[in-house]
């Protein structure tokens, strides 16, 4: 099953390379880029879509920056821990990549003491009752 996966994955990942092989084959023609104060850049097309694109990634991931680095440092603060599971030994032989994968679960986090007495979850007011039923 894994071997039909990867060859999907494999087949997945040449179909996109081809077409964008082919998209830049076919956009070889020049294309002028004007910018503020009559500079110009003359390109081809396929870079300046590339530009483009990396400018995009270089916004996106500025702009997630700083909730990464609020989500960082509350849980820095929140006194979790990441642990491994339990089944996984140091005693046991090293496994290949793959199979490290798929046999071993995801870190589980243990709250910290001061967190585990409580009854209610950490987003609602204590004096809020945490299930609303009928």
């Amino acid at each position: 099953m894994t071997r039909l996966i990867r060859a999907l994955q494999w087949l997945l990942k040449a179909f996109i390379f081809f077409t964008l092989f082919a998209f830049a084959l076919n956009n070889q023609s020049d294309i002028r880029v004007h910018f503020f104060f009559g500079t110009q850049w003359t390109a081809p097309v396929v870079i300046v879509v590339l530009a483009a694109f990396a400018a995009g990634l270089v916004v996106g991931v500025l702009g997630m920056l700083p909730r990464w680095w609020r989500l960082r440092k509350a849980f820095n603060q929140s006194g979790q821990t990441i642990t491994e599971p339990a089944a996984s030994t140091a005693s046991s032989p090293p496994l290949s990549s793959s199979a490290a994968s798929a046999s071993t679960a995801p870190p589980t986090i243990t709250p910290s003491p001061v967190n585990a007495s409580r009854s209610t979850p950490l987003n609602t007011p204590p004096d809020t009752p945490a299930f609303y039923g009928p």
